[in-house]
């Protein structure tokens, strides 16, 4: 009988071979081709997009002008009667009003027109506010009416009330504005129904943007029964456009505001804005930030 050792010998060698022989790893799948990703413009952040977002979605928006206009509505006839009644501060008042024709005094932009498209454009492109972008938006004769302005002013109308638009739009912007007025139902009519910023007043110098010499010219022909605005200027003269000479512009009528005087909000422009970095425009917009951060009160 054969000795078993060899074959037994032969099997272990074969199985050792085995047990040492270098194991391959799979081959990884091929990288995919990069794929190029397409180039998107960066829009830098916009401070202001929090307030044109609340100003065109936010119902509480709505509900503010409807509350004003409807506040300024229901005291309107009883203004009228008291003929004693008058909206113009002592310095807009050169005319004794009694015996004169009543008139509504309104601004026109966030006031009566809403704007706030052209503010969502600037934000959703990255630029600023700038004038030929302005008058092509205005020139759409787009801006369609505030909540409760139109029913205010024709009511005002129906009454023998004349209504009387002043607005600092450019002068070659005065027919497209008075067309988006009438589109959207503003009784407008009459020579002295819009007083642009092209309005010439004999006797008064005009100061920048300031609507007081349009106000003196109303006060020659009207007794003003009430103001309706989005900006103190609308109201008085601001001289220092800073915190202490805004104060101060209405420091004398702060009785009026919600009687002959109603102010609506408007978060997204103004001259409380500009205030806040001592008026210059030519500060880069990082700057113009930190100035503005550098007033936010922390208690």
């Amino acid at each position: 009988m054969r000795s078993p050792l060899p074959a037994l010998l032969a099997a272990m060698a074969l199985i050792a071979g085995c047990s040492t022989a270098p194991v391959q790893a799979p081959k990884p799948p091929a990288a995919a081709a990069a794929v190029p990703a397409t180039a998107v413009p960066v829009v830098p952040a916009d401070d202001n997009l929090n307030a044109v977002v609340w100003s065109q979605n936010a119902i509480e928006h709505d509900l503010i002008y409807l509350q004003t206009y409807r506040n300024a509505q229901m005291q309107l006839l009883g203004a009228l009667k008291d003929t004693r009644w008058d909206a113009l501060t002592r310095d807009d008042r050169v005319t004794p009003a009694a015996g004169l024709k009543p008139a509504v005094v309104l601004d026109v932009d966030e006031t009566a027109l809403d704007n706030s498209p052209y503010q969502a454009r600037l934000i959703k492109s990255g630029g600023e506010y700038n004038e030929a972008d302005w008058a092509a938006w205005c020139q759409q004769e787009a801006a369609r009416a505030l909540p409760g302005a139109v029913a205010f002013t024709q009511f005002a109308a129906k009454h023998g009330i004349a209504v009387i638009f002043v607005s600092n739009r450019a002068k070659d912007l005065d027919r497209v504005t008075l067309d988006n007025l009438r589109k959207v139902g503003f009784p407008v009519s009459g020579s002295d129904a819009f007083l642009g910023l092209g309005t010439f007043v004999e006797g008064c110098e005009q100061i920048g943007t300031e609507k007081g010499c349009r106000r003196q010219l109303i006060s020659r022909k009207y007794r003003v029964l009430m103001q309706i605005g989005d900006q103190i200027g609308d109201f008085a003269d601001v001289i220092a456009n800073n915190a202490a000479g805004r104060e101060q512009a209405v420091a004398d009528y702060l009785s009026w505001f919600g009687t002959r005087w109603f102010m609506l909000p408007n978060p997204t422009y103004g001259g409380w804005e500009p205030a806040l970095f001592n008026n210059d425009w030519t500060l880069p917009r990082e700057e113009r930030r930190r100035q503005k951060e550098n007033a936010l009160r922390l208690q």
